[in-house]
């Protein structure tokens, strides 16, 4: 008898075919691939380690979209939105040359907690990107910086196509399709919508503020943000 793959088995298999993409960009463009980069060997540890705690099971759940992976974030750690030392309790493995910008991660922490913990988040949602790998440019000093997907309309085109597949390989996970949630109410709400009025993904997508924007620009109404939040991904229907 053929072993049903578990949520956890289609994740992992999802992050080697991002290993073996090879994304061509223009200019000063690039993609950071962190499934195929020197430190690819821990990043499969701490994927494997993370995804069969909380998703070694059957269960449908719902997709929770950010842009795409911040270069010293998700794209160094390989798990979306979750900072180093949390990792570092849900795995035990440390992981260098790591930053996130704290205050965000906190808030998401806070929400996971008021929903009702770790445990019950990730047993009813999924966290990834509209664009699972991440974007960088190299500006006027010679620097590499984090980039968007939507940040010009050439680039927009040339990761349509890996957006699309992207998206498809992670809604046969088993993703609930009728609700999608949308981190960034602006430019990548825009494209996903867009999107998705092509594809017919999702039956309704919600956009919730990004957490970085609540954090640095209106934290004084952070509990406002929080129960928006909440309320969204507790009201499924």
């Amino acid at each position: 008898m053929v072993k049903r793959k578990t949520f956890s088995d289609s994740v992992l298999e999802f992050n080697e075919w991002l290993a073996n993409i090879s994304l061509e960009l223009f200019d000063n463009y690039s993609i950071s691939n962190p499934f195929n980069g020197k430190n690819r060997i821990q990043i499969k540890e701490i994927t494997n380690a993370f995804y069969k705690k909380y998703y070694n099971d059957h269960n449908k759940r719902y997709l929770i979209l950010g842009s795409s992976p911040a270069r010293k974030g998700t794209a160094t750690t390989g798990i979306p939105f979750e900072d180093a030392s949390h990792l570092y309790k849900e795995t035990g493995i440390m992981i260098d040359n790591f930053y996130i910008n704290k205050s965000s991660s906190n808030f998401l922490y806070d929400v996971m907690e008021q929903y009702g913990g770790c445990q019950k988040f990730y047993k009813d949602f999924f966290m990834s990107f509209v664009c699972p790998l991440g974007i960088v440019n190299v500006n006027s000093k010679g620097n590499l910086v984090n980039a968007n997907y939507y940040e010009n309309k050439k680039l927009e085109k040339a990761l349509h196509n890996f957006v699309v597949d992207s998206l498809k390989k992670q809604i046969a996970f088993g993703i609930d399709t009728s609700i999608c949630y949308c981190i960034g109410s602006g430019e990548n709400f825009k494209f996903l919508t867009k999107i998705n009025e092509e594809y017919h993904f999702f039956d309704k997508i919600i956009a919730l503020e990004h957490p970085r924007f609540i954090m640095q620009y209106n934290s004084k109404d952070r509990n406002k943000y929080l129960d928006k939040y909440i309320n969204a991904l507790n009201n499924k229907s």
